[in-house]
């Protein structure tokens, strides 16, 4: 085999055991298809900036425009989108509108994938 070649099962035994195993403890699909949509929404690099900065701190629409070089319609687009995910939330403070990270399992992933992204480098 070249180093460039995938490496594969040369033989076709199915071994039952850990096939049952896993079988049994795989989530339904329909949680599999939820899981997958959120990661997929880590996949934009704008809505991963926007991530970052509010890991930070709280802040509004104008700051985070300011912050990213963005428009603040292109900022409010994508914290919709997060918001549709439910990893971002928002608190009125008179006419000023504040977002924040959702909870601490967002900041958790958010920062587990940044370290392992970091690892790598």
């Amino acid at each position: 085999m070249s180093s460039r070649e995938e490496p594969s099962c040369d033989v076709t035994v199915i071994h039952e055991d850990v096939v049952a195993k896993v079988r049994q403890s795989m989530p339904a699909e329909e949680d599999l298809f939820d899981l997958a949509e959120f990661f997929k929404v880590f996949g934009d690099t704008t809505r991963v900036r926007i991530l970052y900065a509010l890991s930070q701190s709280e802040m509004c629409v104008c700051d985070l425009a300011c912050l990213l070089g963005l428009t603040q319609s292109a900022v409010s687009h994508q914290l919709r989108v997060l918001k549709q995910a439910k990893l971002v939330r928002f608190r009125r403070d008179g006419r000023v509108v504040y977002y924040s990270l959702d909870d601490d399992h967002v900041k958790s992933v958010f920062n587990q994938a940044y370290q392992h992204i970091q690892e790598r480098n």
